[in-house]
């Protein structure tokens, strides 16, 4: 057992060493670890730094206890650590832990791991992110840290005593709650990790903790805060600015036209992040450029003549009516783009198997700097043509998952032991590249289809996906929204009308 000025350290005969560690006098990491010395762990969503805490500490033969201003940490010398506030009420504790060597062959020298936690039988929880469930506490829970469309797993919860616990680990994990034991468990980690944090009680005392562990929310411009019109798609620059101009003739405020897929053009050429369909570049009937007609739409059909000739054009039109304009990227590249070629060439694109299916379409590796690179490199064309925001879309990715796939290894390691993170780092590389540009004072806007801690530092806020249209759906985004916000992040979306209409056989004019 040893005690410094930041925390303390205790290592019980033959077990993991336990570390807790004050970030500030109301964040603690606590890491627990093979051997004397922890192992090197990134993480992606903490980048604070341990502050200098002044704190009380008594030694006695069962453990020690460290007190700062606003709570208490005690640890056993079996290795347990309990929390308390300032005036000595217990808020959490340990129950047990575990670990196992990972069996995968890419995973060698981690571990699999586990900690629960002891909860009060009327205690409220909230959290683990957006999920499409109609409960708000999520109390008596069993769900899989595994991110998908409409569903964005994050392994965080907040109780109504006025704390919050954030688990660590961007992998394959998962959260349980059965007999008032609470537990996280990771396939893939170098130790266990987690922080707890707890100021004054309140929630507002608990995002501060957020905001501070892991990065204050940037601020957004204000037409974002407006009415926002989006479609499935716009085919035409026409369309869109048609469909702006009966807004303004009826005198309907809108704030932001948005622009989704296949203005690139056909899936081969899925993401190119330039406007290739010949609708937008006044090129239909150019057998040069009918080449990357959608693939659902009829090349022979007869099409008038654009009353707008160009995407520069469009972006002036949406701006020269008072508004502005988001643009839909995604995280995968079709075989026609430079973008693919460039990132086969650095081995930074995933072999899965991913949307839209059989022509050939591939995800990136965000967790590779230099793709991260070369992702910015591409956007540059249309953040100079002047589109002011972003919808990153499928950055879960989109993968339909076939046996082997979490054994990939990602520039980080296996993608069963990073994937929960992708969202992020695709966000975080657009918004660090954009912030670094000169000469623009546009701040940099992102909605993206999943998500997880931290995001809010990134300019970024998440939409709940592709979801279905019906009531039951619409009802189940009010607990979806609120447990997402809770995480620390504060802005939230989703579409209002839906987004499939399966249940009601695509009929816009049914009643339901």
């Amino acid at each position: 057992m040893s005690v410094d000025n930041g925390g303390a350290t205790v290592t019980p005969d033959g077990q993991w060493t336990t570390r807790v560690t004050f970030y500030s006098p109301s964040i603690v990491r606590v890491s627990k670890y093979p051997g004397a010395t922890a192992p090197d762990k990134k993480s992606y969503s903490v980048i604070m730094q341990p502050e200098s805490v002044t704190l009380g500490t008594e030694r006695k033969a069962n453990g020690v206890t460290l007190k700062s201003s606003s709570l208490t940490a005690s640890i056993g010398a079996d290795g347990n650590v309990r929390f308390s506030d300032s005036k000595g009420n217990l808020l959490l504790s340990e129950s047990a832990s575990s670990h196992a060597p990972c069996v995968n062959k890419v995973d060698e020298g981690r571990f699999k791991v586990s900690q629960s936690y002891n909860l009060d039988s009327t205690e409220v929880i909230f959290g683990l992110g957006q999920r499409q469930s109609p409960v708000l506490n999520q109390r008596g829970q069993d769900v899989r840290m595994w991110c998908g469309n409409t569903n964005i797993t994050i392994p965080y919860f907040t109780s109504d005593k006025g704390y919050g616990l954030y688990w660590d680990n961007a992998g394959d994990s998962r959260f349980t709650d059965i007999d008032n034991i609470a537990s996280f468990t990771s396939e893939v980690a170098p130790s266990i990790d987690y922080y707890f944090i707890y100021r004054d009680g309140t929630q507002d005392g608990v995002i501060a903790g957020i905001r501070s562990l892991t990065g204050e929310a940037t601020m957004f411009p204000i037409w974002t805060l407006g009415h926002w019109q989006c479609r499935e798609r716009y085919k035409s620059s026409d369309e869109l600015c048609d469909v702006l101009d009966r807004y303004r003739a009826l005198e309907i405020p809108l704030d932001g036209m948005v622009q989704d897929w296949q203005y690139w053009g056909c899936d081969s050429n899925w993401n190119a992040m330039k406007f290739v369909n010949p609708h937008y570049i006044n090129k239909m009937g150019d057998a040069k450029w009918m080449r990357y007609l959608p693939n659902d739409e009829d090349p022979n059909a007869v099409y008038p003549d654009p009353r707008i000739k160009s995407p520069e054009e469009m972006v002036s039109y949406v701006h020269d009516n008072n508004s502005k304009l988001m643009i839909s990227i995604w995280a995968n590249f079709g075989p026609w783009t430079d973008q693919y070629r460039e990132l086969d060439k650095i081995g930074a694109l995933l072999p899965f198997e991913t949307w839209p299916r059989n022509r050939g379409v591939r995800p990136y590796d965000p967790f590779n700097p230099k793709a991260r690179d070369i992702y910015w490199k591409y956007l540059t064309n249309l953040y100079k043509m002047g589109i002011d925001a972003w919808w990153t879309d499928s950055t879960e990715p989109d993968h339909f998952e076939a046996p082997g796939d979490a054994d990939y290894m990602t520039h980080d390691g296996s993608w069963r032991s990073v994937k929960n993170a992708f969202a992020l780092m695709t966000n975080k590389g657009i918004y660090e590249h954009q912030r670094k540009m000169k000469g623009n004072n546009r701040r940099s806007v992102q909605m993206t289809r999943c998500g997880t801690f931290g995001l809010q530092h990134y300019g970024t806020f998440s939409w709940s996906g592709d979801v279905v249209s019906n009531w039951n759906v619409m009802k189940n985004q009010i607990p979806s929204g609120l447990n997402y916000v809770i995480c620390g992040i504060p802005f939230w979306n989703t579409d209002i009308g839906g987004f499939f209409g399966w249940d009601y056989k695509n009929d816009p004019k049914s009643p339901a």
